[in-house]
């Protein structure tokens, strides 16, 4: 370990003040893409519940037009780890990277940086350089005229051709970008193009090859043909393992990092959102985490970190996140997260643990920039539809829980989305409703604008004799603001309908002035998956559907994930099973490139 700066921490006092030290695995300078260990070590004396945030900046080393104490940037927030795993590509030059360790029970904190420079990877012509993911390179070609924009296009012989997104060129710093979406021990050649008004150069070609991967993908295989032409990646949130991308064939292409129970989505350029949860831990290890291609963390923070903000403005604590995060376009995030209380005769005789949720918007450093809490504007009287309940520890099925052994999933709220007039639009599972909440882009009161669904505020019509969705996953409006598509477990209707016996892919058109549904497609999908589930507009115009909660053809004790395309009519055109429990997954043209959401 090399120690590269003194201490920050304020001077020792008569009753020895908190210090911190912040060590590195490998010495500065390294190339960029290397992987560096930041340890932060407290002093031998402290003792207690230690929390570290670590966070960067760049320094504008020798360039006038950069200020040199550029502000700070939160990677990790307080949380329980002392070591964070980081590097950047963005671009070579000096970072700072800063780690306070606070104690949670006095509040004494201490303060340590190091200053760490990367330097550039291309010097007169691109290179592709191996990072530590084997199926992942760094391309980086030589500085760019200022005013232009480079992308990187790369293939394997016979195979299909990726294409990175744009960067802008500055003319002074190097020029990079991860590879990824690559099979294993497989030669490829890459080539990077600049665009300039309406002038395009293309560079040399640059060949390299893939590294072996250990990685077991489940097994994974196409259930009919012919295999669609467009949105030919598929990435795979198995619960509970590693996020990973396939081809249509079950190929492997990508896997991300391990010890992350849910993948949530995907964000344009190539990040991806997880979280953790375990009920038989606190909340400081009840955490939601945005991770690179290569793997590394850009940023997390956890449920106890958030309670310090909350308790801040008088607000109730959350337990865990759990279900859903999402970046959103300003660089916030949308997060859900876990609430519990002890109601007296309410769902019950006596006093009963009542799990709801707890909708957050946080901002690029992970500070709390929005509040809504369930236990406000919905009415726990009205119970679960079906009963839930959950016992401890929790599961992935339920938020975290610590006030008893059995709690009533009231609301199991399972998705979000920003929509396109800037309210949030709320999966709540376990009311078998969708509702609309006032936001208006953090403007809004968090009032309740409408409830869709069985009970709710709407008609509906269309769909045949049992129209409404029940235990929903994935609800979205598409672009248009009226059509809406998601995932029908249809839990209620088959409970309550013996002659009903699938999940559906469903789509309703929605005026939301006359407050009317009409169902445009209900596909039958030919399977029963009671949890779990996605749903998607591909780029051809069908749907794609996630039934991640299916019983084994060969092992009816077990589950399996059959992923289905459908057309606009509802025909299932194609199909793959894969042998785990995909909370969600989506078809996507490649890494890069997220479906709307």
């Amino acid at each position: 370990m090399t120690k590269l700066l003194l201490s920050l921490a304020l001077p020792m006092c008569a009753t020895a003040a908190m210090s911190v030290s912040l060590a590195t695995s490998v010495p500065s300078p390294q190339p960029l893409g290397t992987l560096v260990r930041f340890t932060a070590t407290a002093s031998a004396a402290e003792a207690g519940d230690l929390r570290y945030r670590f966070q960067v900046r760049e320094r504008g080393f020798g360039d006038p037009r950069r200020h040199l104490e550029a502000p700070f940037r939160v990677v990790v927030d307080f949380g329980p780890n002392s070591k964070l795993d980081w590097t950047t590509i963005a671009q070579e030059g000096g970072f700072e990277m800063e780690v306070a360790v606070r104690n949670a029970a006095t509040g004494e904190t201490a303060t340590d940086r190091v200053e760490y420079t990367f330097t550039r990877l291309a010097q007169t012509g691109p290179v592709a350089v191996p990072t530590a993911h084997p199926l992942v390179f760094v391309y980086s070609a030589p500085p760019c005229p200022d005013g232009a924009r480079m992308r990187v296009r790369f293939s394997a012989a016979g195979g299909p051709t990726t294409t990175t997104p744009f960067q802008p060129c500055n003319g002074r710093h190097s020029m990079n970008f991860y590879l990824a979406g690559m099979r294993p021990s497989t030669a490829y050649t890459a080539m990077h193009t600049v665009q300039f008004a309406a002038s395009a150069t293309d560079g040399p070609s640059v060949s390299f090859t893939t590294g072996a991967s250990t990685f077991q993908v489940p097994a994974a295989s196409p259930i009919s043909t012919p295999l669609p032409t467009v949105d030919t990646v598929i990435l795979h949130g198995a619960i509970n393992s590693n996020t990973f991308a396939t081809d249509l064939n079950g190929n492997l292409l990508w896997y991300g990092p391990s010890g992350l129970t849910l993948l949530t989505r995907s964000t344009p350029g190539g990040t991806f959102l997880s979280i953790f949860e375990d009920g038989a831990q606190d909340t400081a290890h009840q955490f939601v985490r945005e991770f690179d291609l290569a793997g590394v963390t850009v940023a997390e923070t956890n449920a106890a970190r958030i309670n310090e903000q909350l308790a801040a403005i008088g607000r109730h604590p959350i337990t865990s996140f759990h279900h859903e995060a999402i970046r959103l376009a300003n660089g916030n995030y949308l997060v859900m997260a876990g609430s519990e209380r002890t109601l007296t005769n309410v769902q019950g005789a006596g006093a009963v643990d009542v799990l709801g949720d707890v909708i957050l918007v946080l901002d690029s450093n992970l500070q709390v920039r929005w509040f809504w809490d369930a236990f406000d504007y919905l009415d726990p009287h009205r119970a679960a539809i079906l009963q839930e309940t959950c016992t401890y520890p929790a599961t992935v099925a339920c938020s975290a829980f610590y006030n008893g052994k059995a709690a009533n999933d009231w609301l199991h709220g399972n998705s979000l989305q920003l929509t396109p007039d800037g309210n949030i639009l709320y999966s709540v599972r376990h009311q078998d409703w969708v509702v609309k909440i006032d936001y208006r882009n953090g403007a809004g009161s968090g009032k309740i604008l409408w409830r869709l669904g069985a009970g709710g505020d709407f008609t509906i019509s269309g769909g045949g004799a049992h129209p409404w969705f029940s235990h929903q996953h994935d609800p979205q409006f598409l672009s248009d603001n009226t059509t809406l598509l998601l995932f029908d477990n249809g839990n209620t209707r088959i409970a309550q309908n013996p002659d009903e016996k699938s999940s559906r892919g469903q789509v309703l058109k929605i005026d939301e002035r006359a407050l009317t549904a009409t169902v445009v497609m209900n596909a039958d999908l030919k399977q029963n998956s009671a949890a779990l589930g996605t749903a998607e507009l591909l780029d051809n115009g069908n749907y794609h559907f996630d039934a991640g909660f299916i019983s084994d053809p060969s092992n009816p004790a077990g589950r399996v994930t059959q992923l289905v395309e459908t057309d606009p009519s509802g025909n299932l055109v194609w199909g793959m099973q894969v042998a785990a429990q995909e909370y969600r997954s989506f078809r996507m043209k490649d890494l890069y490139t997220p479906p709307p959401q």
